[in-house]
């Protein structure tokens, strides 16, 4: 196989949760693009736009429409299968689906705890887990790609839960590499940094807050979908075989900094 083959994900299918908007949307038309036909996960029933994106691209779109938030284990395990019966098969996870909740630490609510914890680490540990069964009892050598953060490797400021979760990303993926490579899967995170999506809409409207952060990028600019998909194609494909449990940064240089 050249090396140019390598990175063609023709007849792979890709979950991508949080696939209606933003970064989930973006890679999901990269990963289309590249070749995978896509099962968009969204608290929306339709997803309209991104069907419309991934199927001008040639490939197909399959949406379910789950609340990830309130979504029980179960639920998980009947979005792979609904998966799997939609297109006959799933060679890869994108753990994209997240939430952000703002607010002093003393003052912060169990509930904006909780509900950050369970869609950006508790269901992506649950999802992970049934598709990583599915991979190991199909010997399938799949690819699962979470979405971590520059809170990864940081502290933040007003987002206690958003930090905890994005730090236990980077930890699970570490920990499902160790345990899951041996089955040929590979589990691998990427970190964005400041990007130009709905989470960031309080930052970026705060222009002394928003001055603060373009002033530490090296690339002098909030990143885009588009930087995103990049990496999640090659963490998709074979050309990335021998990485595993790592968490790249697409941050346009923050943490050099």
């Amino acid at each position: 196989m050249n090396m140019l083959d390598k990175f063609n994900l023709n007849g792979k299918v890709a979950i991508v949760t949080g696939s209606n908007q933003g970064l989930g949307q973006g890679m999901a038309k990269g990963l289309a693009e590249a070749g995978c036909d896509i099962v968009g996960i969204d608290y929306l029933p339709n997803q309209l736009e991104t069907k419309a994106i991934v199927e001008a691209t040639g490939r197909k779109f399959y949406a379910i429409q789950a609340d990830l938030i309130n979504s029980s284990v179960e639920k998980l395990s009947e979005i792979v299968a609904d998966a799997v019966s939609a297109f006959g098969k799933v060679d890869i996870l994108m753990n994209n689906a997240g939430i952000i909740r703002r607010e002093d630490s003393v003052n912060f609510t169990e509930k904006d705890w909780d509900d950050v914890m369970n869609i950006n680490v508790k269901n992506v540990f649950f999802l992970s887990q049934a598709v990583g069964r599915y991979f190991i009892e199909n010997k399938v050598r799949g690819k699962i790609i979470n979405t971590a953060s520059m809170l990864s490797f940081q502290g933040g400021i007003r987002v206690p839960s958003y930090t905890a979760s994005k730090s236990g990303i980077k930890g699970i993926t570490m920990l499902l590499a160790n345990e899951w490579a041996k089955f040929g899967i590979n589990v691998n995170a990427i970190a964005p940094g400041y990007m130009a999506t709905a989470n960031t809409a309080a930052l970026r409207d705060d222009e002394k807050r928003s001055g603060e952060i373009l002033e530490r990028i090296p690339a002098d600019r909030w990143g885009t979908p588009e930087d995103v998909a990049g990496t999640a194609v090659f963490l998709a494909c074979e050309a990335s075989s021998y990485i595993n449990g790592f968490t790249i940064a697409v941050d346009g240089g923050w943490l050099a900094r």
